[in-house]
């Protein structure tokens, strides 16, 4: 690769009158560089250098080396320094030399020299060499002589802005938008050291293309992303200008008048990476900044790498940096040897007071993480550690592989009585102290009376709380210790027959899984419980299926059948038919030792009034469970089973009695409105009798008058109430009957009169009027003069209104009651009332 070189300087005046011009170009330099270089190698003297010159002042003016990308992508290094007086003799006179790389940024090499590594070559030169054009040369011009004690003392004395210097690095490589940083220091030797530090923590190929300038006179002018500027050119870029980070090392950290390190200023910048970064340099281990690149999982700007090469190299991290390091280990500690493993994992086991939960939580994974395996080893003091604090509250106990015989009979001798009592203490969490009983058995600490214990707690911790309970400590407990699985499974078993649901929740939250033979029948259906009923829509067959799933029978152990109910059902009972089918496939006996009847019994006292099962079923239990049936039920089955025999036609006289009689006993309301709905249906029925209406009327019961109302006014019943005379004339008689009852009968009766009965007779033809009359009758009695009278829209009707009128606005105490007079036209009658209906007849 050929690199063009290019001199320019201060000469005599050339063809267009100016005096600085490219004094030397290697040969094949496009016309187009030389026009972009043009503007980018200019050089200004401080503002406060001298006009005239006195003694060897050029070497105290600041140099100037720069990396710039031009238009087409490519780049400038270049190299300016003072060289004097010009030709004229004024102070002013500078010389570039400057470098081509021709390859776009992002495109470098990602090995060798990095442009800023050239600062102090002796390849660059401060005049224009004799002898013509020069040759391109074949690389970057060879770096300057390394100081080591010197970047040293730099970056000692730098380092409570080298954190957030590195953060800021970062976002310049991350974002192009991210802030320009300004350098202040007043020797730009010293800014040529940050960007080599800058340069040194980013990949190489993008420290190829980190343009900077380690001195201008007009940083805002600069489009270099990082910036060397002279304490006098800082003014201006105040820290509030989010266009600059600045970094101001010619004043005192903290100061009043220190600007632009804001919230990164010491040693912590919010950025762990950078944090460690700014920590491996004080230490003089800046190599681990180029081993930790082919690291996994490659990203550049991972914590977890350097903090651990950082931490295996003897390196203080915070707490945040030994977080990054251990959770980087715990994924990919196999990539490192077993020496830096083991001075990694000696580290993290240190006692520390700043220990953060985080870090506690990542360390405790590494000894489970996949590069344990084969190099327990390594593992054995941060084992040991986790151990001892998981006994002393302050963690989870660690997987103990790793731990040799000797530190098991150490750790045994030390943590013995402290294992004891905290498996012993109610307080630890079930998990914990599961977890603690397999680190007993590791260690060989006899525990074996508490195992029954902590199985107890560990059952009643699952049920309660699955995910809480069911960590990695009672997981690997229970796979390691057969005597606590067992006496867990046991415990659960007994305890899921309360609450079966919090049964299937363990199995649904935790990994908790049945072996085939393990003898736990309750555990067996909770566990198949979803998939079985996601599977068999039916929920009497998906009963069945979890019977079957039991491996035992309802006859067998009647609790199975209890545990089943619960499960498909979920607590409530089942319908009336599910019920009625449940209890013709099981039979009553497995019913009564399970402790199911009261539930059959719900299933059928809980039915919607509507639903005709319901009165099927209750016979049922009324015969085959008559000493186990619960007392408070049973008014209510037997309200059922009356609602059954009415519409059968086979109950006994004195049904409405009955239905009064059991309502008085509180039953559920379905049943009460499912009887009361059959009473009503029979009483407007033809076979209705004189006893069962007089019981009716008398019973001044709002809710068996309302339904029977509500069936009286049946859209149906007016047609049939025409097709039938016996049936209109019946309605008439009944309806008309007992006046003198309770006000809840009078309005009922006149409601059915006025809403229901008397649009059907005005729209009866006289002959159907005749038949009805002929059905009144041979009612026997006066009901044809009533029915008659009943329907004269005349005296008697105007009369009936104007005094149901006033019955609504009663008379205060003792205030005489007006009795109306007949109307003259007709004659007043002892046994007539004023409504038109008849004192007494036939029921």
């Amino acid at each position: 690769m050929k690199l063009v070189q290019l001199h320019y300087t201060c000469a005599p005046p050339g063809p267009d009158g100016s005096g600085f011009r490219f004094t030397a170009v290697s040969p094949g330099a496009p016309a187009s560089l030389l026009r972009e270089a043009g503007q980018l190698i200019g050089y200004e003297p401080p503002r406060d250098a001298p006009d005239q010159p006195t003694g060897d002042q050029p070497a105290s003016f600041p140099e100037s080396l720069s990396l710039s990308v031009l238009s087409d992508g490519s780049r400038l290094l270049a190299r300016s320094v003072y060289t004097g007086a010009d030709h004229d003799g004024r102070w002013g006179n500078f010389h570039t030399h400057a470098v081509h790389l021709p390859q776009p940024a992002g495109s470098g090499p990602t090995k060798g020299a990095l442009p800023i590594t050239s600062w102090g070559s002796s390849q660059w030169a401060s005049n224009t060499p004799p002898g013509g054009p020069p040759a391109p040369l074949d690389r970057v011009p060879a770096p300057g002589r390394h100081d080591a004690a010197g970047l040293a003392e730099f970056v000692a004395a730098r380092r409570p802005w080298l954190a957030g210097f590195f953060a800021d690095v970062r976002r310049l490589a991350e974002d192009p938008a991210a802030p320009q940083v300004v350098l202040v220091e007043r020797d730009s030797t010293a800014v040529a050291r940050w960007i080599m530090l800058a340069c040194s923590v980013l990949p190489h190929q993008r420290g190829q293309w980190l343009t900077f300038t380690t001195y201008t006179r007009r940083p805002l002018l600069a489009r270099q992303r990082i910036i060397g500027v002279l304490p006098e050119g800082a003014t201006g870029l105040d820290g509030q200008d989010h266009r600059y980070r600045l970094y101001d090392a010619t004043r005192a950290l903290g100061t009043d008048t220190e600007q632009g390190i804001g919230a990164d200023a010491g040693t912590g910048s919010g950025d762990v990476w950078a944090d460690t970064a700014a920590r491996v340099w004080p230490a003089g281990r800046h190599a681990l900044l180029a081993e930790v690149r082919p690291l996994p999982p490659g990203r550049p700007y991972d914590a977890g790498p350097l903090a651990a090469l950082a931490l295996a190299a003897g390196i203080t991290l915070d707490s945040a940096g030994r977080t990054a390091a251990a959770e980087w280990a715990a994924e990919h500690g196999a990539a490192l040897d077993e020496q830096r493993l083991h001075a990694l994992t000696e580290a993290l086991a240190r006692p520390l007071g700043d220990r953060a939960p985080a870090e506690t939580a990542a360390r405790g994974r590494l000894p489970a993480a996949p590069a344990a395996w084969g190099r327990p080893a390594a593992y054995e003091s941060l084992v040991a550690l986790a151990l001892t604090e998981a006994v002393r509250g302050a963690g989870t106990p660690p997987p103990v592989g790793a731990l040799g015989a000797a530190t098991r009979g150490r750790l045994a001798a030390e943590l013995g009585p402290e294992l004891r009592a905290a498996l012993a203490d109610p307080e630890r969490e079930p998990g914990e102290r599961a977890g603690l009983l397999r680190v007993a058995a590791v260690l060989g600490v006899d525990a074996t009376e508490l195992v029954p214990e902590v199985a107890r707690g560990l059952a009643a911790g699952l049920l309660a709380e699955p995910e809480r309970a069911y960590g990695e400590g009672a997981r690997a407990a229970l796979t390691e210790l057969p005597a606590l699985r067992h006496l867990l499974l046991n415990r659960l078993n007994a305890l899921v027959l309360g609450d079966p649901a919090a049964g299937v929740r363990v199995f649904a939250r935790t990994r908790l899984r049945l072996r085939a033979a393990d003898p736990v029948r309750y555990l067996h259906m909770c566990a198949a419980a979803p998939e079985v009923l996601a599977a068999v829509p039916d929920r009497v067959a998906a009963l069945s299926a979890l019977v079957e799933r039991s491996g035992s029978t309802v006859h067998a152990d009647p609790l199975v059948l209890r545990t089943a109910m619960r499960l498909v059902w979920d607590g409530e009972p089942p319908s009336a038919a599910e019920a009625a089918l449940l209890l013709s496939t099981t039979g009553a006996a497995p019913h009564v030792e399970a402790g199911t009847v009261e539930t059959l019994a719900q299933a059928a006292v809980r039915a919607p009034a509507d639903d005709a099962d319901a009165a099927v079923l209750a016979p049922r239990l009324l015969e085959e469970f008559r000493a186990e049936l619960p007392e408070p039920l049973r008014p209510s089955l037997l309200l059922l089973e009356l609602a059954r025999n009415l519409r059968a036609g086979t109950a006994g006289p004195g049904w409405v009695r009955t239905a009064l009689a059991l309502r008085s006993l509180d039953p559920e309301p379905g049943p009460r409105d499912h009887a009361y709905a059959a009473v009503a249906v029979r009483l407007l029925g033809d076979d209705r009798t004189e006893g069962e209406l007089r019981a009716l009327i008398e019973s001044n019961d709002v809710e068996l008058l309302a339904a029977y109302r509500r069936m009286a006014g049946d859209p149906a019943l007016p047609d049939r109430l025409r097709r039938s005379p016996r049936r209109l004339a019946g309605c008439f008689a009944a309806w008309s009957s007992q006046p003198q009852a309770g006000p809840v009968w009078q309005e009922t009766r006149t409601d059915l009169l006025d809403r229901v009965l008397r649009p059907v007779v005005r729209g009866l033809t006289p002959a159907e009027s005749a038949a009805v009359e002929e059905e009144l009758d041979r009612l026997g009695g006066r009901w044809v003069e009533e029915f008659r009278a009943w329907q004269r829209p005349g005296a008697f009707g105007r009369l009936r209104d104007r005094l149901r009128t006033s019955s609504r606005r009663q008379p205060p105490p003792g205030s005489p009651v007006p009795v109306p007079s007949p109307p003259p036209d007709v004659p007043a009658r002892h046994d007539d009332r004023v409504d038109g209906t008849a004192a007494s007849g036939p029921a």
